[in-house]
């Protein structure tokens, strides 16, 4: 049985490296390694599983979050953000770069889409980056890590399945998230600001005639007009949760709401939007959905193959005990996430390791935030970072695949840095959720 379940992981390996669809793939080998382990009985489960998984209350909140992200991408509003943004930066050298990283704060807050974060960001930015002599591999960088903050600033996606996952409520892991998340936002920042302090070269200011075009009372008036709406859609959000007024699913419905309300509020709004605006989030929590559906034939298969005994005996094996097999944890996600998505390594490797840190009391609130910040990596790392390729689809033909590789190479730097901090000082995640009381 042990065998089986080992045969069972490097199975999916070999469908995913074949270009198997990853819930195709991940349920064929349940279902191919669990029949040979057991034949038909064990699936009599899987029916009960799948019905859990699609009626589960808390997955609600995820084709409502996914509508108010896309929704709030087809209005156009981080290009209101970034523009205004850009402006208030002034003469500092790298201002542009800073006022992505910022507007990845708040778009990150507000929709949680990488994709559409990042190719969005990638078509209004990276011409305008280009023109004004900033680095190209610095641009594509800096573009990519703004982008995927949304994985680890609340209301995320990430955090709703580790949730799920990990047997913790998601308001609980949107509180642990926040103070990470804008650390590591923090940290991207002081990095620009001091390669621009000593490099001006690689990121010039604002030219002063630009500047000049709107200034004073115009430029106030236009940075309320376009930061405004989305910062009270995160108070919306955030602030109903946080406060315990609405649960992540009620305020998930407030935040698709709101969303249609601030494109109505930009004079924006039309049926043709709100129609593909539908259809793009059916596209992707479909495909979410799909992947969590098929990851339950696996973890049946795997638990019936005793592969949970398996992995809690090696990882007692380990030394230092649990700091060890955090330790251990950390620097597999974190080199999973040059092939894999967050998706199928949330659903593949977490299920089979967790088990052991519940049973040695690990606080899972900490857990998560660890988890979270590293599986943001996966969307940086080379060479199967989505981040990449999604600015690498959007990016002018100018812009090569080497210079992107290596702009992201100081931001993955700096996620590791963020990493360590939060793995040292675990009160970054806890201290919020403590304050609030849960």
């Amino acid at each position: 049985m042990d065998l089986l379940a080992l045969y069972m992981i490097f199975g999916f390996m070999i469908f995913l490296l074949i270009g198997m669809p990853v819930g195709i793939g991940i349920a064929a080998a349940g279902f191919l390694f669990g029949w040979m382990g057991f034949g038909d009985f064990l699936f009599n489960l899987v029916p009960s599983r799948i019905y859990g998984v699609v009626t589960k209350y808390e997955f609600l909140a995820i084709p409502l979050f996914v509508y108010m992200g896309v929704m709030l991408e087809k209005s156009r509003v981080a290009e209101d953000m970034l523009d205004v943004v850009g402006r208030l930066s002034g003469k500092l050298n790298g201002g542009m770069a800073v006022a992505l990283i910022i507007v990845g704060v708040l778009m990150g807050a507000s929709t949680g889409i990488v994709g559409a974060t990042v190719v969005t960001l990638t078509l209004l930015t990276m011409p305008v980056l280009l023109r004004r002599n900033y680095d190209p591999g610095l641009s594509a960088g800096a573009i990519c890590a703004s982008g995927t903050l949304g994985q680890i600033i609340p209301p995320s996606l990430v955090l709703i399945l580790l949730a799920d996952i990990m047997g913790e409520s998601v308001g609980t892991l949107f509180a642990a998230a926040m103070m990470p998340g804008l650390l590591l936002a923090g940290l991207y920042i002081g990095f620009i600001l001091v390669l621009g302090r000593l490099r001006p070269d690689l990121m010039p200011p604002i030219p002063a005639e630009e500047r000049a075009q709107i200034t004073g009372w115009a430029l106030a008036r236009k940075a309320v007009l376009a930061i405004a709406p989305p910062l009270l859609l995160v108070a919306g959000v955030l602030g109903t949760i946080i406060m315990g007024i609405a649960a992540p699913t009620e305020a998930a419905g407030v935040g698709a709401v709101l969303s249609i309300l601030i494109a109505a509020l930009y004079g924006r709004l039309t049926l043709s939007m709100i129609w593909e605006a539908a259809k793009g989030a059916l596209r992707i929590s479909a495909m979410i959905f799909f992947i969590l559906i098929a990851a339950q034939v696996f973890s049946v298969a795997f638990r019936g193959l005793n592969g949970e005994d398996l992995v809690q005996d090696t990882l007692a094996l380990l030394p230092g005990g649990e700091t060890g097999a955090l330790l251990f944890l950390m620097a597999l996600l974190f080199v999973l996430g040059f092939f894999l998505e967050w998706i199928e390594i949330s659903y593949i490797a977490l299920p089979l390791l967790l088990p052991f840190f519940v049973a040695a009391g690990t606080d899972m609130v900490w857990l998560a935030a660890l988890i979270a910040l590293n599986l943001q990596t996966s969307f940086l790392t080379p060479p199967f970072g989505w981040a990449l390729f999604f600015l690498k689809g959007a990016a002018p033909p100018g812009v090569t695949t080497a210079m992107i590789y290596r702009g992201v190479v100081p931001f993955i730097a700096i996620q590791v840095i963020a990493l360590v901090l939060l793995f040292n000082f675990p009160g970054i995640a806890t201290w919020l959720p403590q304050a609030i009381g849960w």
